[in-house]
């Protein structure tokens, strides 16, 4: 009998009815997971749709801006920050170039709802094959992936990168057309050599816009994108052939093009454009494009900058620098046209080791270049290239210029003392007119550099810079109408909408015609019979040399037919340099450029006949008693040495001296009282 209150175990249903148990409590939460799974991430993508900005702000997101600088007859000389490239809507991006890229990155792209069910099992699977190979998940990645991965994430190798570009891939096919975001995508890409967008890369590789590109070279864009620095054709043409026949081959496969289409597309016709030169013409682009920030107020979309710069004279200016610069030396050149824009800047021998600008950063000694203004200010106090002076000893307050030839000539003209670069004659013209006037005649002409005032000064002991004496013959050649040096023309968006255009301003007059007349009649007599004959070229020249004691510099400036240009040469840590006197290496340069410079232009002649000097006297020397340097009596800090009685005895042509002091008041009744005379009227002093 059994025992009361005892109890009996259920009849075991055994495995199979309990595997069935689990497996449809398995499903159970598996169908509770999948539900949640996809509630959440239906969550997250309406959450990740409001969050993504208009399609407006997701075109302007930047890769920086792009600025392409063009030379005077258009081509394109230097491209900055990422390649060139404007915006293609779709409807102006040519059906191969779209097909290329959806056949190479995405072939189901018009299939999927922005992530690829299809493609992201087949990369799951090979991903387990290669697990504990270092080979990482390939081929997952579609095109709308893609463009979320280049606009709001990075190209970190995470599964929570991988999450957030899923779920906003999805956003993205939720909120724009498949057309927009293949817009966004050919526009955003990276094709490699800093090229961001179809377009900027047929303008690097093809030298054209993308909207006429043809199927080879669509299929070479498209195979750039799976390995840009592998495929690049300026890197490897070779591989970017062989990759865009395979970009070619999966077009094919994908319908897009038919066989005959595959056969006919010769990849290897597509002629690339050449890049670039980035040597001499640099020195120009580092001086022109900070001018933009004043020009222009536009810091996003891409830029067309067109400048003045003439390559041809560019590379003539480089040779005539390299060919004639003595060893061990640097040498500079700015050519300016008539308006003043630069066609050549040259500022060093070679870019790629200084880009050091000595066109328009050295300050340097002119010499006797600065003779300009000096006698620019005597012709404006109504001296005419006539007008009679004496070379004589001269001491102003203890400063004793000296002539290199030791001696003096006595009377002569105004016209033979600046031909053969006279110096007693300079400083006696700076007591007359003051060196004040001479300071100020050189700032109105442009020099921008502190000027002293030091008797000295009328020898050219002021540094200043090549492109602001540059500047001061250009204006003396625009017959006193200043001349402003510029090199942008015009800049414009890429679609051609005007930002800024040059407009040439002839309202500033420095000093009257006849006083510009005055001084290119001079300077054409330097050039003509004097201390210039180097840089005579066959046609009307005016210029001027100038040296500084020691040789350290060398100078020469002139013009000719519209163009003036400027050349300095000598050592940047001003050292003496050999073969630099009288300037013969700096006029020899000029005369060797401004031959190719002015080949194609009509000769001109100056409104002023040549006039021969007196007589030959001396070579452009800047030579002082005893050869002081610096081209005065100073010590290292600029101050005047007092001289010793040996100094006196030293020179045997010294018979005296002609004591100048220097008034405290220099005006123009103290000059006509200086010189005997009334002061002329205006027709007078026009007068040569």
């Amino acid at each position: 009998m059994a025992k009361a209150g005892r109890k009996t175990s259920a009849p075991d249903d055994g495995w199979p009815a309990r595997a069935k148990r689990w497996l449809v409590t398995g499903l159970k939460i598996g169908g509770l997971a999948f539900v949640g799974g996809l509630l959440a991430l239906v969550v997250a993508v309406v959450i990740a749709m409001q969050s993504l900005p208009n399609y407006e702000a997701l075109k302007s997101s930047p890769n920086g801006q792009m600025i392409r600088v063009h030379a005077a007859d258009g081509s394109v000389i230097v491209a900055l920050g990422p390649s060139f490239g404007r915006w293609m809507a779709f409807d102006q991006i040519p059906s191969v170039m779209v097909d290329a890229m959806v056949s190479t990155e995405d072939k189901r792209f018009y299939l999927h709802p922005g992530v690829d069910p299809i493609g992201l099992t087949r990369a799951s699977y090979l991903a387990l094959v290669n697990r504990g190979t270092g080979r990482r998940m390939q081929g997952a990645s579609t095109i709308t992936q893609q463009v979320t991965r280049n606009i709001f994430l990075n190209n970190s190798y995470t599964f929570g990168r991988k999450i957030r570009e899923m779920i906003l891939a999805l956003a993205l096919e939720r909120k724009f057309s498949k057309q927009q975001i293949l817009e966004l995508y050919l526009n955003k890409v990276y094709f490699g050599g800093g090229a961001y967008g179809i377009d900027a890369a047929s303008r690097k590789f093809f030298g054209h816009a993308a909207n006429t590109l043809n199927l080879p070279e669509a299929a070479i864009i498209a195979g750039l994108v799976k390995a840009p620095s592998s495929y690049s054709p300026t890197a490897d043409a070779d591989a970017a052939v062989g990759r865009a026949g395979v970009v070619l081959e999966l077009m094919r496969e994908n319908g897009a093009i038919t066989g005959d289409e595959l056969a006919t597309a010769n990849v290897k016709a597509v002629k690339l454009a050449p890049e670039p030169p980035q040597n001499s013409v640099r020195y120009f682009t580092d001086w022109v494009l900070p001018q933009l920030e004043t020009l222009v107020d536009e810091p996003l979309e891409p830029l067309e900058v067109y400048t003045t710069i003439d390559l041809p004279m560019q590379r003539a200016a480089t040779a005539a620098i390299k060919q004639n610069a003595p060893g061990s030396t640097q040498g500079a050149l700015v050519s300016l046209d008539r308006d003043g824009a630069v066609r050549a800047m040259v500022g060093g021998l070679d870019y790629v080791t200084s880009n050091y600008n000595r066109a328009t950063q050295a300050t340097r000694q002119p010499g006797s270049a600065f003779k300009l203004f000096v006698y620019m200010a005597a012709l404006e106090a109504g001296y005419t290239p006539e007008t009679a002076v004496v070379d004589e000893p001269v001491d102003i307050n203890g400063w004793q210029p000296r002539n290199s030839s030791r001696r003096y000539s006595g009377k002569i003209d105004i016209r033979t003392a600046f031909a053969y670069s006279i110096n007693t004659i300079a400083a006696k013209l700076g007591v007359e007119v003051g060196f004040a006037t001479v300071a100020d005649m050189a700032r109105r002409f442009g020099i921008s550099t502190p000027i002293s005032t030091h008797p000295s000064m009328v020898l050219g002991t002021s540094d200043v810079r090549l492109i602001d004496m540059t500047r001061a013959f250009a204006s003396v050649a625009r017959k006193g109408v200043a001349v402003s040096p510029y090199g942008i023309t015009k800049v414009t968006t890429a679609d051609g909408r005007l930002l800024y255009e040059h407009k040439d301003d002839t309202s500033r007059v420095l000093v009257a015609p006849w006083v510009a007349a005055g001084i290119t009649d001079l300077l054409q007599t330097a050039v003509n019979t004097g201390t210039g004959k180097a840089a005579q070229i066959g046609r009307p020249v005016a210029g001027k040399t100038g040296t500084t004691s020691s040789n350290k510099d060398g100078w020469f400036l002139g013009f000719s037919s519209g163009i003036t240009t400027g050349v300095w040469m000598g050592r940047d840590d001003a050292r003496a340099v050999g073969g630099m006197q009288g300037g013969r290496a700096p006029a020899a340069a000029f005369a060797q450029y401004m031959k190719a410079a002015v080949a194609k232009r009509p000769v001109e002649e100056f409104e002023t006949e040549v006039t021969l000097p007196e007589y030959e006297l001396e070579p452009d020397d800047e030579t002082y008693f005893n050869q002081p340097d610096n081209g005065q009596f100073v010590d290292e800090n600029g101050m005047p040495i007092e001289r010793s009685q040996s100094d006196d005895s030293a020179d045997p042509s010294d018979t005296g001296t002609t004591p100048y002091e220097v008034p405290a008041r220099i005006d123009q009744r103290w000059i006509d009282n200086v010189l005997g005379r009334e002061k002329k009227p205006a027709k007078d002093k026009g007068q040569n």
